[in-house]
């Protein structure tokens, strides 16, 4: 494939619109089917067959192991802090209504969501670029 020039074209072409719809689906798994861990695949999906189509080292150098690892923590973190904000204002672990507002009770429901469902999806799109990783680095020994 790393000298088939039709493929490399329709590779760059079609790479912003897989990670459009991958946005789409992050920013709107709240309202219709999706979420976070269908988005972080189809992001990390978009990744992984650029590095597959163009076998470029280099990837390594704009992915390299320890931003992925540290973007797995951030997502974690994300999801943990809107678990623990519950805890903190004396409900349960990931109960939204404790971040809702005086003024809004919906708020703290979409507030609370959307975070979740972003931190499950930096998780899983950084965890399944590591795992490309790993199976990548495994072909080279």
């Amino acid at each position: 494939m790393g000298n088939n020039h039709v493929i490399k074209v329709i590779t760059i072409i079609m790479i912003p619109f897989i990670m459009l719809f991958g946005l789409y689906v992050q920013f709107h798994g709240e309202y219709s089917a999706g979420g976070g861990f269908q988005a972080g695949v189809i992001i990390a999906a978009s990744i992984i067959v650029y590095d597959l189509i163009f076998r470029l080292d280099s990837s390594e150098e704009f992915l390299k192991l320890e931003i992925i690892e540290t973007f797995v923590a951030i997502g974690i973190t994300i999801y943990m802090l809107v678990g623990v904000i519950g805890f903190l204002y004396g409900g349960n672990f990931l109960d939204y209504n404790s971040l809702s507002s005086a003024y809004d009770s919906n708020s703290g429901q979409k507030i609370g969501i959307f975070l979740v469902e972003l931190g499950v999806g930096i998780t899983v799109s950084s965890v399944m670029m590591l795992i490309y990783h790993m199976f990548k680095d495994a072909g080279k020994s």
